[in-house]
């Protein structure tokens, strides 16, 4: 593969951003007549900080038996407990601002939070994600750079033990 400009690296990453469907988990959805659709307002910021989860069964999310969604796909309850769709946009506090390519390259080769933190909880492939050449994950990080900052502080994951104990 040729080295990309600028734009063309961009326009690359927003394609595999697409493809990836990165979209389905990443951006909040609105819904109409239709069903659910992206909030084209909140493009890739990930699960709504004013959204207060409902209860969820647990007994449902043991292994073996079930992995619930909410209704806008932005978050997850597992038997690794809960994990919330990060903010993908460019905001300095509650996104990936401040993040170097060299930190989303590691957080989707490894699987670790900033690329060295704590790991990427499921639903998120990056086992998969981490698979394509450096120059895609390059074209990502730059199209994600690229978006409008969106201000959403994500939840931080809650792991089963929390969750137990609050039951």
């Amino acid at each position: 593969m040729k080295s990309l400009s600028g734009k063309e690296l961009i326009e690359r990453g927003k394609f595999l951003v697409m493809v990836g469907g990165c979209g389905d988990c990443h951006t909040p959805k609105v819904f109409g007549p239709d069903g659910p659709q992206p909030d084209t307002t909140k493009l890739l910021s990930g699960h709504p900080q004013e959204i207060i989860l409902p209860k969820a069964d647990l007994s449902q999310v043991e292994p073996g038996k079930w992995i619930l969604f909410t209704q806008d796909l932005t978050a997850a309850i597992g038997p690794w407990g809960v994990s919330f769709t990060a903010n993908l946009t460019p905001d300095n506090e509650t996104g990936t601002g401040t993040w170097q390519p060299e930190m989303f390259i590691n957080a989707m080769k490894k699987g670790k939070h900033l690329g060295a933190g704590r790991p990427l909880m499921p639903p998120m492939p990056w086992q998969i994600i981490g698979q394509l050449p450096e120059e895609d994950l390059r074209a990502i990080f730059a199209y994600l750079k690229s978006l409008p900052a969106i201000k959403n502080k994500v939840p931080d994951p809650i792991p089963m033990n929390v969750l137990m104990s609050k039951k």
